[in-house]
């Protein structure tokens, strides 16, 4: 199972970690593991891109996946609210899609 954990600091995404298979599919067929991946992957990709956030991530493996915002520029809370509310709505739709595959927490940290 994917278990995905998202933290809010004030409603702004602080970190994400995502660790596990979904075993839903054979290697590289497995559509729950695609789209964990996918959503992961550009959410990062779109964070690193944006002047003002600092990050740190780590992939080591796979099935291992953490991002979390170091720092941001008081100007960059609304890209994060909607970078954190994408990430929410893309995992909560693939686990109420395979909830025997994935598994999604989201805490806040205040």
């Amino acid at each position: 199972m994917i278990n995905i954990e998202i933290v809010l600091d004030n409603d702004l995404l602080k970190y994400c970690r995502i660790k596990g298979h979904a075993y839903a599919g054979s290697k590289g067929k497995d559509v729950v593991c695609a789209a964990v991946s996918v959503l992961a992957r550009t959410a990062l990709e779109v964070l690193a891109g944006q002047d003002g956030i600092s990050l740190h991530y780590e992939a080591k493996k796979p099935g291992e996946f953490f991002l979390e915002i170091v720092g941001y520029n008081e100007t960059e809370k609304a890209f994060l609210f909607s970078v954190g509310t994408f990430l929410m709505v893309g995992f909560d739709s693939i686990t109420r899609e395979y909830p025997k595959h994935c598994w999604l927490s989201v805490n806040t940290n205040v």
